[in-house]
C-alpha cells in the first residue's frame, strides 16, 4: 500500500513539474564544474533562453534582470563569472556574465538572455547545442553550498509533501520559491560543502527512485 501511494505521489509530482513548464525531452545530464572553476573550463550541452516573465525581476546576484543585456543563468558557476557561449550549429558566439540561477531542466547547461540568444541565432529554435567556456573569474566568490533539486511544483502543498519525504530520508531538504507566473516551488535536498558531495547525493537519490525522480546539482548561494 505504501509503495502504491508513493508511486502515485511521484507521478503527481512529475505532472506538476510538467505543468510548471519544466517537462521537456531530456538530453544527457549536464556536467558539474569542479570546485574551483578557472578560465578555460568547458561544458558542452543544451542552451535555452529566458525573457518574460523574468524580465524586470530580481536575479540571483541582486541585479534586476534585463533580457536585452548580455547575461545568463547557470546552476553552479559562481555568480558574475564571464563565459563565452558558442552555438555549435553555426559557430556564432557571445560573451555573457552569469547573474542568475538556472536552467532548472535536466540536460540543459545555460539559460541565455534574449539579447544573447539573438546574437547566436537561438531565438527561433529556442534551444540548441552549445559549448560554454569560462573566460573570466568573478572578482570575489561568495560562500556557497550545493544541493540537489528533485522537483518543482506550482502548488506549495505538493512541494511541502516531497520536502518532508526527502528530509525524512536524507536529513535535510528545503522548499525555495522561484517567482514567475505562476510561481514555482523548488524542492532542494542537502546542503553539501562540495559539488562532488552533492553529486554523490544526487546519485543516491536517482538510484533509490529509478525512473521517478531525476535529481541535479544546484548551487545554494549564501
Amino acid at each position: 500500500m505504501f509503495l502504491a501511494r508513493w508511486t502515485a505521489f511521484v507521478a503527481l509530482a512529475l505532472a506538476a513539474f510538467a505543468a510548471a513548464g519544466c517537462a521537456h525531452k531530456h538530453g544527457a545530464r549536464a556536467p558539474v564544474p569542479p570546485p574551483a572553476v578557472r578560465p578555460g573550463y568547458t561544458e558542452t550541452g543544451i542552451a535555452s533562453w529566458y525573457g518574460y516573465p523574468y524580465h524586470g525581476r530580481l536575479a540571483a546576484n541582486g541585479e534586476i534582470y534585463d533580457m536585452e543585456t548580455l547575461v545568463a543563468a547557470h546552476r553552479t558557476l559562481p555568480l558574475n563569472t564571464w563565459v563565452r557561449v558558442e552555438n555549435l550549429a553555426n559557430r556564432k558566439s557571445v560573451e555573457v556574465r552569469i547573474i542568475d540561477r538556472g536552467p532548472f531542466v535536466d540536460g540543459r547547461i545555460v539559460d541565455l538572455s534574449h539579447a544573447a540568444a539573438r546574437q547566436i541565432d537561438l531565438i527561433g529554435p529556442g534551444t540548441g547545442r552549445v559549448r560554454l567556456v569560462v573566460i573570466r573569474d568573478p572578482p570575489t566568490v561568495a560562500p556557497a553550498l550545493f544541493g540537489v533539486q528533485v522537483g518543482a511544483f506550482t502548488q506549495r502543498a505538493n512541494a511541502d509533501r516531497l520536502r518532508a519525504q526527502m528530509a525524512a530520508r536524507y536529513g535535510s531538504a528545503r522548499v525555495v520559491l522561484r517567482s514567475r507566473n505562476p510561481d514555482v516551488w523548488r524542492v532542494l535536498v542537502g546542503a553539501e560543502a562540495t559539488q562532488e558531495a552533492a553529486e554523490a547525493l544526487a546519485q543516491r537519490i536517482r538510484e533509490n527512485f529509478v525512473e521517478k525522480i531525476t535529481g541535479f546539482v544546484v548551487r545554494i548561494d549564501q
